[in-house]
């Protein structure tokens, strides 16, 4: 089963390409929302579309103020301005995406993917 994301205005194409190339669906939010829309337009048409929210918006790995519960799913992206470990984050990701490919394993989860590790709340 394929696997469908919404990827935030912040996403590169490059992740976004990658992501696609493993055949999973990649909906980009300029597509669907101008792309200084408010995050919680953001959050609510990536449940609309019935997509994981891809971001590297710090914003929302805050679970207070998006409890993971509440959505699809929400992967947040750790680049911390070393935009350098992308690729390495992507390795990890698709990795990850491969062994879970279920969309229902990333419902109510929040997943912060780091070079490190992928840590899961929810």
């Amino acid at each position: 089963m394929n696997l469908r994301f919404f990827a935030d205005h912040c996403i590169p194409n490059s992740i976004i390409a990658s992501l696609r190339e493993a055949g999973h669906e990649v909906l980009r939010l300029r597509d669907h929302l101008p792309t200084d829309a408010e995050d919680s337009l953001v959050i609510s048409k990536a449940q609309e579309l019935d997509a994981i929210l891809l971001s590297l918006n710090g914003d929302f790995a805050d679970i207070v103020m998006y409890p993971p519960a509440r959505y699809k799913g929400i992967i947040a992206l750790q680049v911390k301005n070393h935009p350098e470990i992308l690729p390495q984050l992507v390795i990890r990701l698709k990795n990850y995406l491969s062994a879970h490919p279920d969309m229902n394993h990333y419902h109510g989860k929040l997943f912060t993917v780091s070079v490190h590790r992928i840590r899961v709340r929810g």
